[in-house]
């Protein structure tokens, strides 16, 4: 697992640097932390001692415990350094090339990206001296987790306040990822669609989407421009993602079509109603009034199909769920619709499919098929991800 070289320097914020420590270890980081002297009155050394298990760092003269310079040591470690809290006084540092402490030392040693989180006062983040020294750290390519607006510690509102621990994290491990997308305009469909009976009633399906959320966030997090179109669903928006909400199958083809032309690769994990309604009722059908209801019911289109028939120089993968004849079912999709891959998964179990964390896929393609075992949503993402990848350069596409 990757190294990341946490700096913490003295703000109000830096207690909320140790719930980093803790989520980043919790995720499987190895994390040492360097802490400027201001940093320290705000939080003890031995805070971050016990939640990395690691010395704190903090002298850039203390005593070396080994014959390696400390600063070009820890330099060396880190394949991320991140500041967090950043104030404008390490911003100023780091944007004229200063070296007075450890952390300022350390930054100008490593060539392991560098991410900063800023966190002040809202005049001192606008004032013209610190927003020249954060553009010229952004054109030196420095990543930047932009600070939020609200009640800051000195009583006012405005921007300052730091990120989210959890915005940081996500940016961390986004860019301690393997970038194998890099450029690569990928389009996801995740959710269920709604057909409307009436304005009370709708036909729909048990997807919540999170499989489809899984995938697009992955490849936002390999490097991808990830759009996401997704039916109703409670779901946060993957981080990285531009997410549109769709609701009908009409209203997911017309968004598809809209945007399949600049697409490269297409996901289609969205579980489309296969049905709608053939009429729809403007007022709320009464149960009173009716003994019994027939509904006429016609196909909605489809959008896999007609991709397959529309594609050129797009990777199109398909999604089956099916009950029974699982392999069968799929490998017949992969021919009639024109996909390149379909993902079946079993639906009906208790451990995976709908709703679940979890998942158990077979990949169906042109050179085989491939059974996964029992999954999180996320490790499945992940690795399908994998296996697009080794297709496409498999046909020199990549």
């Amino acid at each position: 697992m990757s190294n990341v070289l946490l700096g913490v320097t003295g703000g109000i914020a830096a207690y909320k640097a140790a719930d980093l420590v803790s989520k980043l270890r919790q995720a499987g980081y190895q994390v040492q932390v360097m802490m400027t002297k201001s940093a320290t009155e705000f939080v003890t050394p031995l805070t971050f001692r016990e939640l990395t298990g690691q010395p704190v760092h903090q002298e850039l003269f203390a005593e070396p415990k080994n014959w390696q310079m400390e600063h070009i040591s820890l330099a060396r470690w880190a394949d991320l350094l991140v500041i967090a809290p950043a104030t404008a006084n390490i911003i100023a540092k780091l944007a004229h090339g200063l070296a007075d402490d450890l952390l300022s030392t350390v930054a100008l040693a490593t060539t392991a990206p560098l991410l900063v989180a800023p966190a002040m006062n809202s005049q001192m983040y606008l004032h013209p001296a610190t927003q020249a020294n954060l553009e010229a750290l952004k054109a030196r390519g420095v990543h930047f987790v932009d600070p939020a607006s609200g009640f800051l510690a000195c009583g006012e509102e405005g921007i300052g306040r730091l990120a989210s621990v959890t915005e940081i994290k996500e940016q961390i491990v986004s860019l301690l990822s393997a970038q194998d997308l890099s450029g690569k305009r990928v389009l996801v469909t995740a959710g269920p669609t709604r057909e409307a009976i009436d304005p009370f009633r709708f036909l729909s399906n048990y997807s919540t989407g999170r499989m489809g959320y899984a995938i697009a966030e992955a490849a936002a997090r390999r490097g991808a421009e990830a759009v996401l179109l997704s039916g109703p669903s409670q779901l946060s928006c993957p981080w990285g993602v531009k997410r549109i909400f769709v609701e009908t199958a009409a209203q997911m083809r017309q968004q598809v079509m809209d945007r399949f032309a600049d697409a490269e690769i297409v996901v289609m994990a969205a579980a489309v109603s296969d049905w709608q309604s053939a009429s729809f009722s403007r007022h709320k059908l009464k149960k009173g009034s009716l003994q019994e209801l027939t509904l006429k019911l016609v196909p909605t289109p489809d959008i896999l199909s007609e991709l397959g028939q529309k594609k050129q120089k797009q990777f199109l993968v398909g999604f089956a769920a099916e009950t029974e004849n699982l392999e069968e079912y799929a490998r017949e999709k992969l021919l009639s619709k024109g996909a390149d891959m379909i993902v079946a998964n079993p639906i009906g179990g208790q451990e995976a499919g709908f709703a679940s964390e979890n998942n158990q896929v077979t990949i169906i393609s042109p050179v085989g098929s491939d059974v996964w075992p029992n999954l999180s949503k996320k490790q499945v993402a992940w690795r399908l991800w994998s296996r697009i990848i080794q297709e496409l350069k498999e046909r020199k596409l990549l």
